[in-house]
């Protein structure tokens, strides 16, 4: 953790938008003495309940539900450019086939309980407050579950707490 300075949430002067939507994020967890993670590119950042949080949202069939699900808190990891490949990687295969996080190359590290790795330029540790089920009754345009559900694997949507956030040097 040496490598990175610890900063508040308001500090970071990056579009997050870009950050999740087009550079990506592995969100990663701890269950067991084992790790998983995911790549994401759906999510935010904003305040909820007086607090500045996380939303993030996991399809069911993704083993690293199970991971998010039995743990209180996990990581948002983002990377240069240059490990867009790896992430690509990490999106594509499962955790349940194969030790995928040994194949990519990254390290993992420990702040506590919450796993993340080394190689990021941003960490953002976060606590769950809150998850829920998407419904597509409380879709207001139809075209979303057409299109991003067609075989009705709704995701479910946590909203975290931001406890921490790392930057590297």
């Amino acid at each position: 953790m040496s490598e990175f300075n610890i900063i508040n949430i308001e500090e970071l002067n990056r579009s997050t938008c870009k950050m999740i939507g087009k550079e990506w994020m592995l969100i990663t967890a701890a269950k067991n003495g084992k790790v998983n993670t995911m790549t994401a590119s759906w999510g935010g950042l904003g305040v909820m309940w007086g607090k500045n949080v996380a939303f993030i949202v996991i399809r069911p069939q993704r083993y690293t539900k199970e991971f998010v699900d039995s743990s209180d808190t996990l990581s948002l990891s983002f990377f240069n450019e240059d490990k867009k490949k790896i992430l690509s990687y990490l999106g594509t295969v499962s955790g349940r086939d194969e030790d995928k996080i040994e194949k990519s190359g990254l390290t993992v590290e420990f702040d506590g309980d919450t796993p993340y790795f080394g190689e990021a330029e941003t960490v953002i540790e976060v606590k769950k407050l809150y998850h829920q089920e998407l419904k597509p009754e409380c879709m207001l345009d139809g075209e979303i579950d057409t299109k991003w559900y067609p075989d009705k694997d709704y995701h479910t949507m946590y909203i975290c707490e931001i406890e921490k956030v790392m930057v590297r040097q």
